[in-house]
């Protein structure tokens, strides 16, 4: 299965994923002309600040499967398409009740002004997965402009065994420096060494004496 894969601690919170991904859901999809858009596109994916400093997460729909936001769509608005395994909307039948909303695990789903090529109103917006681009052999938007490595598209499970040589190489590094940082032994293992040591010449100095 592919999939977009997350690495939150690659994100730099550049945002260049909210603007690719609202370019390419415009009318234009051109960066000069998208802005003047009526209604403006509206970004799928949503960049938040992480609780630490310098810290931030790209959150986007996982397109579950099963999909709480299709089982509870009143109007079936929402669906699957079967050859990519993504969660699809229709503006056309949106009547933004916000039901999707209220049981979706990951809060992906917004609600704003969509055209759909008649007069704008309020339905429900989430990550389409770039069905198109996809189809064209073409990576997600958002990991097209991705730099610094935190959205990667691809197998999930080749994503996370990735994902664990690239953790347990850090761990295994770490764990070298540090021991070739210093040479002495903890004070813990010294202690033992030096017990064993005088333990030894007490036992050589009794033998000794004995004879």
């Amino acid at each position: 299965m592919k999939t977009i894969f997350v690495n939150p601690e690659r994100c730099v919170g550049c945002r260049q994923c909210e603007f690719a991904c609202a370019v390419e859901h415009s009318a234009s999809r051109d960066p000069a002309q998208a802005v003047f858009e009526s209604p403006p596109p509206r970004s799928r994916i949503h960049v938040m600040p992480g609780r630490w400093y310098n810290t931030s997460f790209p959150n986007r729909c996982r397109h579950c499967n099963p999909a709480p936001c299709q089982q509870v769509c009143p109007t079936a608005a929402i669906t699957r398409d079967a050859e990519h395994d993504l969660v699809m909307t229709d503006a056309g039948k949106c009547i933004a009740c916000a039901m999707c909303a209220m049981v979706c695990p990951f809060d992906a789903v917004t609600f704003h002004e969509a055209a759909n090529g008649g007069p704008a109103r309020v339905v429900a917006l989430k990550c389409d997965g770039c069905l198109e681009r996809i189809a064209a052999g073409q990576p997600p938007a958002c990991v097209e402009a991705c730099k610094s490595g935190a959205l990667v598209y691809g197998e999930l499970n080749e994503l996370i065994a990735e994902g664990r040589a690239r953790e347990a190489s850090v761990v295994l590094t770490s764990a070298v420096a540090s021991q070739s940082a210093s040479t002495r032994p903890p004070d813990h293992v010294l202690g033992w060494r030096a017990w064993g040591t005088t333990a030894t010449e007490l036992n050589e100095g009794v033998h000794h004496g004995r004879h």
